[in-house]
Formats: C-alpha cells, sequence, structure tokens
C-alpha cells in the first residue's frame, strides 16, 4: 500500500499543491490569471485540467504524468496550482485529490447561487448547448442529471445542483484540514483584487503579489435577458437555508447576495446593472 501511495503523489516537486476547487461562474477565470503572475506559482498550460473529474481514467491506477506534463519542469519552491471548478460540485473529485496530495491547498470561490445559476444557464444557451427557458430548465435539472448520471448534464445543465454550496464545504473540510483551506466571495475579489490577493498570499506563505488591477470576466451573454421574478423568488426558496448556513461555515462577506437580501429580485436586478456598468 505504501509503495502505491507513493507511485499515485510522485515526487513533492511534480505534485500540484494548490487547487481552485470551484465554483463555476464565480471569477475564478480571473483568478486564474491573477495567480499566473506570481513567480513562484505555476499554472498548469490549460486553465481547467479536468483531470480528478475524468470518469474515463482507471482510478485504481491513475495516469497521474498526464497531468504532470501540463506542466513546466519542476522548480524548487515553485508551487503548481490548477483551476478546474467543477471539482468541488463533481462526485469523487475532491477525495481524489486527497489521495493524490493530502497536503494540498484549496480555494473555493463562491458567488450568491441564483446569480450563478442565470450565469450558467446563460453560458449554455450561448454556446447552444441549452435549448430549454432558464424555469423549464431549472425544473428539468433534477431528471436531467438523473438520467445520465455522471454525464454532459452534470457539467452543462446543474445550474441549480452546484448552487448548494454547504455539502461541497462539508465534503472539503472533511478531508482537508480546515487550515488548508480557504474561502473566498466572488464580488470581493471583483471589487478588490489587491487585497484578495494579499489573502491568498498569506494563505499560501508566499512574498506578496505584483500590483493587480481588476479583471471584468464575460458576463451574461444575452445582456437584454433577464429571469422572471418569480424564478428568482423560487431559487431564493430553495437555496436561502443552505446559503445561510454557508455563510455561517465560512465567514464569507454575503450581504449583497440576492439569496439572503430582504428583496431578492430588487437585490438581483441591482447586481445585473452593476454587471452591465464594468463593476464587481
Amino acid at each position: 500500500m505504501q509503495q502505491d501511495r507513493r507511485r499515485v503523489t510522485g515526487h513533492s516537486a511534480e505534485r500540484v499543491g494548490l487547487f481552485i476547487a470551484g465554483v463555476q461562474k464565480a471569477g475564478t477565470t480571473s483568478l486564474d490569471v491573477y495567480l499566473r503572475s506570481h513567480p513562484s506559482l505555476a499554472g498548469a498550460r490549460v486553465k481547467e485540467p479536468h483531470f480528478f473529474d475524468d470518469e474515463s481514467l482507471d482510478w485504481s491506477n491513475p495516469p497521474i504524468e498526464r497531468l504532470h506534463a501540463l506542466y513546466p519542469p519542476p522548480v524548487t519552491g515553485t508551487l503548481r496550482f490548477e483551476a478546474t471548478p467543477i471539482s468541488s460540485f463533481w462526485p469523487h473529485a475532491l477525495e481524489r485529490i486527497q489521495r493524490y496530495n493530502a497536503t494540498a491547498k484549496i480555494i473555493l470561490l463562491l458567488r450568491d447561487p441564483i446569480e450563478r445559476a442565470w450565469s450558467q444557464w446563460s453560458m449554455q444557451l450561448d454556446r447552444g448547448t441549452e435549448t430549454l427557458s432558464f424555469p423549464e430548465a431549472i425544473e428539468a435539472g433534477p431528471r436531467r442529471l438523473i438520467s445520465e448520471p455522471l454525464g454532459r448534464a452534470w457539467r452543462d445543465h446543474s445550474y441549480v445542483e452546484r448552487g448548494f454550496y454547504l455539502y461541497q464545504i462539508r465534503r472539503v473540510l472533511s478531508l482537508f484540514p480546515a487550515s488548508q483551506v480557504l474561502f473566498l466571495e466572488s464580488r470581493g475579489l471583483a471589487a478588490d483584487p489587491v487585497g484578495t490577493m494579499a489573502r491568498i498570499a498569506g494563505f499560501l506563505d508566499l512574498a506578496p503579489f505584483p500590483p493587480v488591477s481588476s479583471l471584468r470576466e464575460r458576463q451574461n451573454p444575452v445582456p437584454d435577458l433577464a429571469p422572471q421574478p418569480k424564478d428568482i423568488l423560487r431559487l431564493r426558496d430553495l437555496f436561502v437555508a443552505d446559503a445561510r448556513a454557508t455563510v455561517a461555515v465560512t465567514g464569507i462577506d454575503a450581504r449583497h447576495w440576492p439569496t439572503l437580501a430582504a428583496d431578492p429580485v430588487a437585490a438581483f436586478l441591482a447586481s445585473r446593472r452593476t454587471e452591465t456598468m464594468g463593476g464587481p
């Protein structure tokens, strides 16, 4: 067993030591760009390797060299990282990461779940992988995921399911010590990238990051569309208890989340206006 463990993890200089494990549509692309600016961090050639969520692999004998081949030659004192934001949601991905490197650091970047669901649906609509209206897609989600276990629907159509953060957080904390996990909030990164990257530098015990400026990720590709108030209220009812528990466990500042607002419709529309004007 010890021999297998050495084979799976590989040499410490080769091992990926930082994972941006979630969540999709929360600013992980911007975070990936910021991380690549640090001389002591090395990102994969592609932002999302999708290694640990690859069900085609033999996980009794995973080809770790395929992951390591995405990086430049290892350098002592340089930390490899990757950003595959489905990792916190995908069954077994976190467990595989823990088996691969139990000392890895994990970052979860969270966003209001209603905003996140709408943003994912808009992206899939723009890509042509979604033909249902937003309320139809919300309704069809569980049926789609059940009909094709760990299939494309889990990646493309999990609008509501990905927004239940508490179980993802509990999985992370059951696998990694709290000292190895950092929870961040999407708008906080957009509004204060300098402060956020300073937190990450401290978390990773690195020298400060070079000066960074706000990056605007592509927002809703169909800006004239907006969910109906009844759909926002429906999602609020689904998410509110989970969102409150998420804030309690992680300590993130989510006061602006529509899910937690007294008037979620007004809060969602105000957030959309901020995005349209290029703000966080």
